[in-house]
C-alpha cells in the first residue's frame, strides 16, 4: 500500500552530499516488530530474508516522488535512493515514511558500508540490534567518518601500548543520549574496550574485526574538556571528552 509523504518543502536534510541525513522531523526512523534481538536468527541473520520483505517498486515509485518533494528535491529520480533509514538488514520499517527518505547518490555508498559492518557484528554477537540501529540514527556520517576515512584529528597513540600495538580515540558528546560516543581504532580486534575518567569512572565494549569501537562513556555534558584513557587489548591511548 503507497503511503503518504510530508507535504511539500517541509523536509530539510542535514549535511551535503554522500554523508546528507534525513530531516529528524520529517524521517527519524523507524523500526519494524517483526525484528527483536530474539528473533535475528529467523529474519536479519537469514541469507535473503530482506528480499522477503523489502516493498516493491510499484509501492516505492510514487512514494520516493513525493517523499522528494517534500525534501525540495527537483532532480531527476535516478539521482537519489529511496533509502530505509534504519535499513532492512538491521530492522528498519519495510515501508513506513518516517523510516524512508530520498538519499542522494547511487548505491553503494557510505551508508551502505556502516550498515553492512553493523549487521555482521549484530549476527556475529559483538554488539546488540539495539546499539546497531542507535548507531544508525543517532549520526551514521560521523560514524562513517570514523571507520572509513579514520580522520586525521584522531590524538596520537599514547605510551604504554605493548610493542607493535597501537590505538586512537577521539570522544563527541551525545545530546540526544546524555552521554559521551567514544570512538576507538586500533590494530587490536576483537578485544575488549575499557575506558576511564580520572575519577576511575569506566564504560567497556569491545573491538569488531578491524579494530574499532564506539564505547559509549556515561558522563554528562559538564565532563567535557576531561581526559579519559582508553585500554584496548595490549594498546592504551587517551581522548579528551
Amino acid at each position: 500500500m503507497i503511503q503518504s509523504q510530508p507535504a511539500p518543502g517541509t523536509c530539510h536534510a542535514i549535511g551535503s552530499g554522500l554523508y546528507e541525513r534525513p530531516d529528524p522531523r520529517c524521517t527519524p526512523g523507524a523500526l519494524n516488530p517483526a525484528v527483536t534481538q530474539a528473533t535475528i536468527g529467523s529474519t536479519i541473520c537469514t541469507s535473503g530474508w530482506t528480499a522477503t520483505v523489502r516493498p516493491e517498486e510499484s509501492v516505492t515509485e510514487p512514494e520516493k516522488r513525493e517523499s522528494m518533494a517534500a525534501y525540495g528535491i527537483t532532480a531527476p529520480l535516478g539521482d537519489y535512493e529511496y533509502d530505509h533509514f534504519v535499513p532492512l538488514e538491521l530492522g528498519g520499517a519495510t515501508n513506513d515514511p518516517r523510516n524512508l527518505w530520498p538519499e542522494p547518490g547511487a548505491s553503494p555508498n557510505p551508508k551502505d558500508a556502516i550498515e553492512d559492518e553493523l549487521h555482521q557484528e549484530v549476527c556475529e554477537g559483538q554488539i546488540s540490534l539495539a546499539h546497531a540501529q542507535r548507531e544508525i540514527v543517532a549520526d551514521w556520517a560521523k560514524l562513517a567518518r570514523h571507520v572509513l576515512t579514520r580522520s586525521a584529528s584522531s590524538p596520537t597513540t599514547s605510551s604504554g601500548s605493548a610493542a607493535g600495538a597501537e590505538c586512537t580515540a577521539s570522544a563527541s558528546y551525545s545530546s540526544r543520549y546524555g552521554d559521551y560516543d567514544v570512538y576507538v581504532h586500533s590494530n587490536q580486534p576483537d578485544e575488549t574496550v575499557t575506558v576511564t575518567d580520572a575519577a576511575g569512572r569506566s564504560d567497556s565494549w569491545h573491538t569488531d574485526s578491524n579494530g574499532y569501537a564506539d564505547v559509549y562513556f556515561k558522563a554528562g555534558a559538564g565532563a567535557a574538556g576531561e581526559q579519559v584513557t582508553i585500554i584496548v587489548g595490549s594498546a592504551r591511548c587517551s581522548a579528551t571528552l
